[in-house]
Protein backbone atom coordinates (compact mmCIF):
# COMPACT_ATOMS: atom_id res chain seq x y z
CA UNK A 1 0.00 0.00 0.00
CA UNK A 2 1.41 3.40 -1.03
CA UNK A 3 2.25 5.92 1.64
CA UNK A 4 -0.06 8.85 2.10
CA UNK A 5 1.28 12.38 1.84
CA UNK A 6 2.46 13.52 5.27
CA UNK A 7 0.44 16.73 5.07
CA UNK A 8 -2.64 14.67 4.24
CA UNK A 9 -1.94 12.37 7.19
CA UNK A 10 -1.88 15.27 9.62
CA UNK A 11 -4.67 17.10 7.86
CA UNK A 12 -2.72 20.36 7.39
CA UNK A 13 -1.73 22.54 4.41
CA UNK A 14 1.86 22.87 3.15
CA UNK A 15 2.01 26.40 4.46
CA UNK A 16 0.85 25.33 7.94
CA UNK A 17 2.79 26.82 10.84
CA UNK A 18 4.85 24.70 13.19
CA UNK A 19 2.24 25.23 15.91
CA UNK A 20 -0.55 24.02 13.60
CA UNK A 21 1.47 20.89 12.80
CA UNK A 22 2.01 20.23 16.50
CA UNK A 23 -1.66 20.69 17.29
CA UNK A 24 -2.72 18.41 14.45
CA UNK A 25 -0.34 15.66 15.54
CA UNK A 26 -1.30 15.99 19.20
CA UNK A 27 -4.96 15.49 18.32
CA UNK A 28 -4.23 12.37 16.24
CA UNK A 29 -1.81 10.94 18.83
CA UNK A 30 -4.45 11.16 21.53
CA UNK A 31 -7.17 9.76 19.27
CA UNK A 32 -5.26 6.75 17.95
CA UNK A 33 -2.85 5.87 20.75
CA UNK A 34 -2.80 2.05 21.22
CA UNK A 35 -3.46 2.31 24.97
CA UNK A 36 -6.76 4.03 24.18
CA UNK A 37 -7.55 1.53 21.41
CA UNK A 38 -6.39 -1.89 22.70
CA UNK A 39 -6.38 -4.55 20.01
CA UNK A 40 -7.36 -2.08 17.28
CA UNK A 41 -4.79 -2.63 14.51
CA UNK A 42 -6.19 0.16 12.35
CA UNK A 43 -5.79 2.69 15.16
CA UNK A 44 -2.26 1.43 15.81
CA UNK A 45 -1.31 1.92 12.17
CA UNK A 46 -2.79 5.41 12.11
CA UNK A 47 -0.86 6.28 15.27
CA UNK A 48 2.39 5.10 13.64
CA UNK A 49 1.54 6.92 10.42
CA UNK A 50 0.84 10.19 12.28
CA UNK A 51 4.02 9.84 14.34
CA UNK A 52 6.13 9.30 11.23
CA UNK A 53 4.51 12.31 9.57
CA UNK A 54 5.20 14.51 12.57
CA UNK A 55 8.78 13.24 12.82
CA UNK A 56 9.36 14.68 9.35
CA UNK A 57 7.16 17.78 9.31
CA UNK A 58 8.04 18.75 12.87
CA UNK A 59 11.73 19.03 11.97
CA UNK A 60 12.68 22.04 9.78
CA UNK A 61 15.50 20.23 7.94
CA UNK A 62 13.49 17.10 7.23
CA UNK A 63 10.45 19.13 6.24
CA UNK A 64 12.51 21.12 3.73
CA UNK A 65 13.88 17.92 2.17
CA UNK A 66 10.38 16.43 1.99
CA UNK A 67 8.94 19.57 0.39
CA UNK A 68 11.66 19.49 -2.30
CA UNK A 69 11.98 15.80 -3.09
CA UNK A 70 9.01 14.05 -1.51
CA UNK A 71 9.53 10.66 0.16
CA UNK A 72 12.84 10.20 -1.64
CA UNK A 73 14.24 13.24 0.17
CA UNK A 74 13.60 11.76 3.62
CA UNK A 75 14.24 8.10 2.88
CA UNK A 76 16.01 6.57 5.90
CA UNK A 77 15.21 9.49 8.22
CA UNK A 78 12.43 7.72 10.15
CA UNK A 79 12.22 4.59 12.27
CA UNK A 80 15.96 4.14 12.74
CA UNK A 81 15.85 3.38 16.47
CA UNK A 82 17.23 6.79 17.58
CA UNK A 83 14.12 8.53 18.78
CA UNK A 84 15.74 11.49 20.47
CA UNK A 85 14.21 13.97 18.06
CA UNK A 86 10.79 12.41 18.45
CA UNK A 87 11.15 12.51 22.23
CA UNK A 88 11.87 16.20 22.04
CA UNK A 89 8.83 16.58 19.85
CA UNK A 90 6.68 14.81 22.40
CA UNK A 91 8.03 16.99 25.21
CA UNK A 92 7.42 20.07 23.12
CA UNK A 93 3.80 19.06 22.60
CA UNK A 94 2.80 17.51 25.92
CA UNK A 95 5.09 19.39 28.32
CA UNK A 96 6.78 16.26 29.70
CA UNK A 97 6.29 12.54 29.50
CA UNK A 98 4.05 12.40 32.56
CA UNK A 99 1.88 14.89 30.69
CA UNK A 100 1.53 12.35 27.90
CA UNK A 101 0.24 9.80 30.37
CA UNK A 102 -2.05 12.35 31.96
CA UNK A 103 -3.56 13.05 28.55
CA UNK A 104 -3.93 9.40 27.58
CA UNK A 105 -5.14 8.05 30.92
CA UNK A 106 -7.09 10.95 32.39
CA UNK A 107 -4.64 12.22 34.98
CA UNK A 108 -2.91 10.60 37.89
CA UNK A 109 0.49 10.66 36.25
CA UNK A 110 3.20 8.10 36.68
CA UNK A 111 5.32 10.00 39.11
CA UNK A 112 6.05 8.97 42.67
CA UNK A 113 3.18 10.01 44.90
CA UNK A 114 5.49 11.19 47.65
CA UNK A 115 8.64 12.53 45.91
CA UNK A 116 10.53 11.72 49.07
CA UNK A 117 7.75 12.72 51.46
CA UNK A 118 6.38 10.56 54.24
CA UNK A 119 3.77 7.92 53.49
CA UNK A 120 0.67 7.09 55.46
CA UNK A 121 0.55 3.78 57.28
CA UNK A 122 -1.71 0.90 56.30
CA UNK A 123 -5.35 0.67 57.32
CA UNK A 124 -6.20 -2.31 59.55
CA UNK A 125 -9.31 -4.49 59.87
CA UNK A 126 -10.78 -6.01 63.03
CA UNK A 127 -13.88 -8.25 63.13
CA UNK A 128 -16.12 -8.46 66.18
CA UNK A 129 -19.36 -10.29 66.98
CA UNK A 130 -21.83 -8.62 69.32
CA UNK A 131 -25.17 -9.67 70.85
CA UNK A 132 -28.39 -8.73 69.06
CA UNK A 133 -29.47 -6.41 71.90
CA UNK A 134 -26.16 -4.51 71.85
CA UNK A 135 -26.51 -3.93 68.12
CA UNK A 136 -30.00 -2.48 68.63
CA UNK A 137 -29.25 -0.20 71.57
CA UNK A 138 -25.52 0.40 71.13
CA UNK A 139 -22.62 -0.53 73.37
CA UNK A 140 -18.90 -0.14 74.01
CA UNK A 141 -16.49 -2.98 73.33
CA UNK A 142 -12.84 -3.23 74.31
CA UNK A 143 -10.68 -4.82 71.62
CA UNK A 144 -7.03 -5.85 71.47
CA UNK A 145 -5.01 -5.97 68.29
CA UNK A 146 -1.44 -5.70 67.05
CA UNK A 147 -0.24 -2.84 64.88
CA UNK A 148 2.93 -1.09 63.74
CA UNK A 149 3.64 1.79 66.11
CA UNK A 150 6.27 4.51 65.89
CA UNK A 151 9.65 3.30 67.14
CA UNK A 152 10.39 5.03 70.49
CA UNK A 153 14.15 4.77 69.99
CA UNK A 154 14.27 6.86 66.81
CA UNK A 155 10.89 8.60 67.20
CA UNK A 156 9.67 7.01 63.99
CA UNK A 157 12.41 8.43 61.75
CA UNK A 158 14.19 5.10 61.19
CA UNK A 159 17.56 6.79 61.74
CA UNK A 160 19.86 6.11 64.67
CA UNK A 161 20.22 8.95 67.18
CA UNK A 162 22.11 11.93 65.80
CA UNK A 163 22.11 10.70 62.21
CA UNK A 164 19.75 11.67 59.45
CA UNK A 165 18.72 11.01 55.88
CA UNK A 166 20.30 11.95 52.60
CA UNK A 167 18.91 12.31 49.11
CA UNK A 168 19.10 9.09 47.14
CA UNK A 169 21.93 9.40 44.64
CA UNK A 170 20.36 6.81 42.36
CA UNK A 171 17.17 8.77 41.64
CA UNK A 172 18.21 12.23 42.88
CA UNK A 173 15.33 12.25 45.34
CA UNK A 174 12.51 11.64 42.87
CA UNK A 175 11.85 8.09 44.06
CA UNK A 176 11.73 6.87 40.45
CA UNK A 177 14.02 5.81 37.66
CA UNK A 178 13.05 6.55 34.05
CA UNK A 179 13.77 4.26 31.12
CA UNK A 180 13.21 5.07 27.44
CA UNK A 181 11.02 2.50 25.69
CA UNK A 182 10.04 3.29 22.13
CA UNK A 183 8.56 6.75 21.95
CA UNK A 184 7.96 6.98 25.68
CA UNK A 185 9.82 7.35 28.95
CA UNK A 186 8.57 4.81 31.51
CA UNK A 187 9.10 5.35 35.23
CA UNK A 188 9.71 2.60 37.79
CA UNK A 189 10.29 2.64 41.55
CA UNK A 190 13.88 3.34 42.48
CA UNK A 191 15.41 0.07 43.80
CA UNK A 192 17.91 1.89 46.01
CA UNK A 193 15.43 3.89 48.13
CA UNK A 194 12.26 1.90 47.34
CA UNK A 195 10.52 5.04 46.12
CA UNK A 196 11.20 7.13 49.24
CA UNK A 197 13.61 9.54 47.54
CA UNK A 198 16.09 9.34 50.40
CA UNK A 199 18.24 6.79 52.20
CA UNK A 200 19.06 6.49 55.89
CA UNK A 201 22.79 6.62 56.52
CA UNK A 202 22.70 4.90 59.91
CA UNK A 203 19.51 2.84 60.43
CA UNK A 204 18.06 2.55 63.91
CA UNK A 205 19.04 -0.77 65.47
CA UNK A 206 15.74 -1.13 67.30
CA UNK A 207 13.53 -1.01 64.22
CA UNK A 208 16.01 -1.75 61.42
CA UNK A 209 15.39 1.63 59.83
CA UNK A 210 11.65 1.17 59.29
CA UNK A 211 10.69 3.64 62.00
CA UNK A 212 8.04 1.23 63.36
CA UNK A 213 7.74 -1.61 65.86
CA UNK A 214 4.99 -4.14 66.51
CA UNK A 215 2.80 -3.23 69.47
CA UNK A 216 -0.18 -4.82 71.22
CA UNK A 217 -2.89 -2.24 71.80
CA UNK A 218 -6.21 -2.04 73.66
CA UNK A 219 -8.88 0.47 72.71
CA UNK A 220 -12.57 0.99 73.46
CA UNK A 221 -14.86 0.92 70.43
CA UNK A 222 -18.25 2.66 70.55
CA UNK A 223 -20.95 0.75 68.66
CA UNK A 224 -23.77 3.16 67.72
CA UNK A 225 -27.43 2.20 68.32
CA UNK A 226 -29.14 0.56 65.37
CA UNK A 227 -25.95 -0.69 63.70
CA UNK A 228 -26.66 -3.30 61.01
CA UNK A 229 -24.96 -6.62 60.41
CA UNK A 230 -21.84 -6.29 58.26
CA UNK A 231 -21.44 -2.55 58.85
CA UNK A 232 -18.13 -1.06 59.93
CA UNK A 233 -16.98 1.51 62.44
CA UNK A 234 -13.98 3.61 61.34
CA UNK A 235 -11.52 4.69 64.03
CA UNK A 236 -9.16 7.31 62.56
CA UNK A 237 -5.39 7.07 63.06
CA UNK A 238 -5.48 3.73 64.88
CA UNK A 239 -3.97 1.72 62.03
CA UNK A 240 -0.30 1.07 61.27
CA UNK A 241 2.11 3.96 61.72
CA UNK A 242 3.61 5.21 58.46
CA UNK A 243 7.23 4.37 57.64
CA UNK A 244 9.79 7.07 58.34
CA UNK A 245 7.48 8.96 60.69
CA UNK A 246 4.49 8.99 58.33
CA UNK A 247 0.96 9.41 59.72
CA UNK A 248 -0.93 6.27 60.84
CA UNK A 249 -3.70 4.66 58.86
CA UNK A 250 -7.22 3.97 60.15
CA UNK A 251 -8.75 1.00 61.94
CA UNK A 252 -11.88 -0.54 60.40
CA UNK A 253 -14.00 -2.53 62.85
CA UNK A 254 -16.45 -4.82 61.03
CA UNK A 255 -19.51 -5.93 62.98
CA UNK A 256 -21.27 -9.28 62.96
CA UNK A 257 -24.49 -9.63 64.99
CA UNK A 258 -25.51 -12.80 66.84
CA UNK A 259 -29.11 -13.85 66.16
CA UNK A 260 -31.59 -13.55 69.06
CA UNK A 261 -33.67 -16.45 70.35
CA UNK A 262 -36.97 -14.53 70.28
CA UNK A 263 -36.51 -11.28 68.36
CA UNK A 264 -35.62 -10.43 64.80
CA UNK A 265 -35.15 -7.16 62.99
CA UNK A 266 -36.17 -5.59 59.69
CA UNK A 267 -34.72 -2.12 59.18
CA UNK A 268 -35.85 -0.14 62.27
CA UNK A 269 -38.64 -2.54 63.31
CA UNK A 270 -38.46 -5.42 65.80
CA UNK A 271 -40.57 -8.59 65.58
CA UNK A 272 -41.46 -11.40 67.97
CA UNK A 273 -44.10 -14.15 68.07
CA UNK A 274 -46.36 -14.63 71.11
CA UNK A 275 -48.66 -17.65 71.73
CA UNK A 276 -52.32 -17.15 72.70
CA UNK A 277 -55.10 -19.64 73.42
CA UNK A 278 -58.18 -20.40 71.34
CA UNK A 279 -60.40 -18.61 73.83
CA UNK A 280 -58.14 -15.52 73.96
CA UNK A 281 -58.27 -15.36 70.18
CA UNK A 282 -62.04 -15.84 70.03
CA UNK A 283 -63.11 -13.73 72.98
CA UNK A 284 -60.33 -11.16 73.09
CA UNK A 285 -57.99 -10.65 76.02
CA UNK A 286 -55.34 -8.53 77.64
CA UNK A 287 -51.81 -9.97 77.78
CA UNK A 288 -48.38 -8.78 78.94
CA UNK A 289 -45.45 -8.88 76.49
CA UNK A 290 -41.77 -8.25 77.31
CA UNK A 291 -39.76 -5.99 75.00
CA UNK A 292 -36.11 -6.41 74.00
CA UNK A 293 -35.00 -3.81 76.54
CA UNK A 294 -36.84 -5.54 79.40
CA UNK A 295 -40.01 -3.48 79.64
CA UNK A 296 -43.43 -5.12 80.03
CA UNK A 297 -46.17 -3.90 77.71
CA UNK A 298 -49.92 -4.41 78.29
CA UNK A 299 -51.36 -5.53 74.93
CA UNK A 300 -55.05 -5.86 74.06
CA UNK A 301 -56.08 -8.74 71.79
CA UNK A 302 -59.28 -7.93 69.87
CA UNK A 303 -62.05 -10.56 69.77
CA UNK A 304 -61.97 -12.83 66.73
CA UNK A 305 -58.21 -12.57 66.26
CA UNK A 306 -56.91 -14.87 63.51
CA UNK A 307 -53.76 -16.90 63.78
CA UNK A 308 -50.73 -14.90 62.59
CA UNK A 309 -52.27 -11.46 63.13
CA UNK A 310 -49.72 -8.67 63.65
CA UNK A 311 -50.14 -6.03 66.35
CA UNK A 312 -48.05 -2.87 66.05
CA UNK A 313 -46.61 -0.99 69.02
CA UNK A 314 -45.07 2.30 67.90
CA UNK A 315 -41.76 3.70 69.17
CA UNK A 316 -40.62 0.43 70.73
CA UNK A 317 -38.37 -0.67 67.88
CA UNK A 318 -34.77 0.12 66.90
CA UNK A 319 -33.49 3.58 67.90
CA UNK A 320 -31.77 5.60 65.20
CA UNK A 321 -31.31 9.31 64.60
CA UNK A 322 -33.40 10.41 67.57
CA UNK A 323 -36.40 8.24 66.78
CA UNK A 324 -37.43 4.58 67.07
CA UNK A 325 -39.10 2.08 64.84
CA UNK A 326 -42.08 -0.11 65.74
CA UNK A 327 -42.42 -3.33 67.71
CA UNK A 328 -44.53 -5.95 65.92
CA UNK A 329 -46.16 -8.80 67.86
CA UNK A 330 -47.26 -11.81 65.84
CA UNK A 331 -50.08 -13.68 67.59
CA UNK A 332 -49.87 -17.45 67.24
CA UNK A 333 -53.07 -19.29 68.23
CA UNK A 334 -52.13 -22.48 70.06
CA UNK A 335 -54.30 -25.57 69.57
CA UNK A 336 -54.18 -27.79 72.66
CA UNK A 337 -52.76 -31.25 71.94
CA UNK A 338 -54.89 -32.79 74.73
CA UNK A 339 -58.25 -31.70 76.13
CA UNK A 340 -59.81 -32.37 79.49
CA UNK A 341 -63.19 -34.10 79.48
CA UNK A 342 -64.93 -30.85 80.40
CA UNK A 343 -63.00 -28.89 77.81
CA UNK A 344 -64.01 -31.30 75.11
CA UNK A 345 -67.64 -31.10 76.15
CA UNK A 346 -67.55 -27.30 75.95
CA UNK A 347 -65.98 -27.28 72.49
CA UNK A 348 -68.53 -29.80 71.22
CA UNK A 349 -71.28 -27.60 72.58
CA UNK A 350 -69.73 -24.60 70.86
CA UNK A 351 -69.61 -26.51 67.58
CA UNK A 352 -73.30 -27.41 67.84
CA UNK A 353 -74.24 -23.84 68.77
CA UNK A 354 -72.22 -22.03 66.10
CA UNK A 355 -72.42 -24.70 63.47
CA UNK A 356 -69.58 -26.22 61.47
CA UNK A 357 -68.78 -25.74 57.77
CA UNK A 358 -68.14 -29.19 56.34
CA UNK A 359 -67.36 -27.81 52.86
CA UNK A 360 -65.14 -24.75 53.36
CA UNK A 361 -64.01 -22.70 50.37
CA UNK A 362 -60.38 -21.54 49.98
CA UNK A 363 -59.43 -18.18 51.46
CA UNK A 364 -57.99 -15.66 48.95
CA UNK A 365 -54.26 -15.23 49.43
CA UNK A 366 -54.79 -11.47 49.81
CA UNK A 367 -56.82 -12.16 52.97
CA UNK A 368 -54.28 -14.46 54.58
CA UNK A 369 -52.87 -13.10 57.86
CA UNK A 370 -49.26 -11.87 57.87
Amino acid sequence: MAKRDYYEVLGVQKNASKDDIKKAYRKLAIQYHPDKNPGNKEAEEKFKEATEAYEILGDDQKKSAYDQFGFAGVDGMTGQGDFSQTFRGFEDIFGDFSGIFDTFFGGGGRRASTHGGVRQGSNLRYDIEIPFKDAVFGTKVEIQYTKNDGCPACHGTGAAGGSGKKVCSNCQGSGQIRHSQGFFSVASTCPACHGEGYVIEHPCKECGGTGTQRKRQKIMVTIPPGVENGKRVVIPRQGDAGPGGGPPGDLYVFIRIKPHEFFERQDMDLYCAVPISITQAALGAEIHVSTLDGKTLKVKIPPGTANGKLLRIRDEGVPSGGRRGSFWIKLMVQIPAKLSKRGRELLEELARTEGENSAPKPIPLSEMPG
